[in-house]
């Protein structure tokens, strides 16, 4: 397939800018790939399509505001620091704007007293900054502080402090994403407990969702796209779940194609998954043979986005054109804050 197989027009005005005030009050596009049918629910409607002893996995990941603002020795110059990983007690690879302004010796006061030296470049055009005078734990609240949530590119707006909340599942635990599984922020914690009231499993998985997950896909030849890779881990208490509903014949549904892949990476022999930690740079695209998952929660994607594929991928990329389409039609929010589709 091709790049321009995934392409489609979306109306401006269909890009959700907000979150809706009730997570769980989005709409919900439910696609049968047996049937070849779209239905129109809401969120809250999800415990319908769920089944005892499915499995749910989540993606516990917490996004941390990575975008601070600081102050240029010598010219006090203003410059955006994006932090994009920590890569040691204090060391962290940062994206700074204006690049042109930031060169390694460079000290960036970012708080009263809390300076980091520009000490590297990375091949990415980025910087590596070593903090100074903070203990890590508090650099972690004075970022939580000071910093402001790091919103996708299509949200054409300054960020608030309610997006610290929004853009935040109620489920994150593990600081560490600079981008939210989306497909997590329609859940409140009296759907959850629903969910598991009709007798699914929850579990969880971790996958730090990196900037890449925005970065355009720029060759017509898919296979020579090359993914940016993501930190993940799976407890052994998760995958010895998954492999006992797999022996069950249950199915495993995925919350986002960040537990997708994650779930993909770590499968051995058959359709056994083993619990392991790592770096993942796995790109799914069609065509493609799912070993774990069965059922897929998601958002709407962006044109010719690797999400878009992925979900192409599971459904058919025929299907998965007709859905968009439809939620264009019936004027779906798309993307982050958007609304959702469940995959059966």
């Amino acid at each position: 397939m091709r790049l321009s197989d995934f392409d489609y027009e979306l109306p401006e005005n269909l890009i959700a800018q907000y979150p809706i005030e009730k997570r769980d009050h989005s709409r919900l596009m439910v696609v049968n790939r047996k049937e070849d049918s779209i239905d129109h629910k809401h969120f809250y409607d999800l415990p319908d399509y769920l089944n005892s002893g499915d499995l749910l996995i989540l993606n516990e990941t917490m996004v941390y505001p990575a975008r601070l603002e600081a102050i240029k020795d010598r010219t006090d110059a203003k410059v955006e620091v994006f932090l994009l990983r920590e890569l040691d007690n204090n060391l962290w690879e940062v994206m700074v704007k204006p690049a042109r302004k930031v060169r390694i010796g460079n000290k960036l006061t970012i708080a009263e007293g809390v300076q980091c030296d520009v000490i590297d470049n990375t091949v990415s055009g980025g910087r590596v900054v070593r903090f100074n005078n903070i203990a890590q734990q508090d650099l972690y609240m004075l970022i939580d502080k000071i910093g402001q949530s790091p919103l996708p590119p299509y949200i054409d707006r300054e960020p608030t402090p309610e997006d610290k909340i929004k853009y935040q599942t109620v489920y994150a635990k593990r600081r560490g994403a600079v981008a939210a599984p989306t497909a997590g922020l329609h859940f409140t914690e009296e759907l959850i407990e629903k969910v598991k009231a009709k007798g699914v499993k929850v579990f969880r998985i971790v996958l730090h969702i990196g900037l890449g997950t925005f970065r355009p896909v720029t060759v017509e030849d898919l296979s020579r796209h090359r993914m940016d890779s993501e930190y993940y881990e799976v407890s052994a208490e998760t995958a010895l779940a998954i492999n006992e509903a797999k022996l069950k014949g249950k199915r495993v549904i995925a919350v986002g194609t960040s537990v997708v892949r994650t779930l993909e990476t770590v499968s051995v022999s058959g359709f056994q998954v083993s619990p392991r930690k790592g770096w993942t740079d796995k790109f799914i695209y069609p065509p493609y043979e799912f070993k774990m998952v069965d059922a897929l929660i998601t958002n709407f994607h962006q044109p010719k986005s690797t999400l878009i594929m992925q979900v192409a991928a599971f459904a058919g990329l025929e299907l998965v054109m007709k859905a968009y389409h439809e939620a264009i039609k019936k004027k779906y929010r798309f993307f982050s804050y958007g609304d959702a589709m469940i995959i059966i």
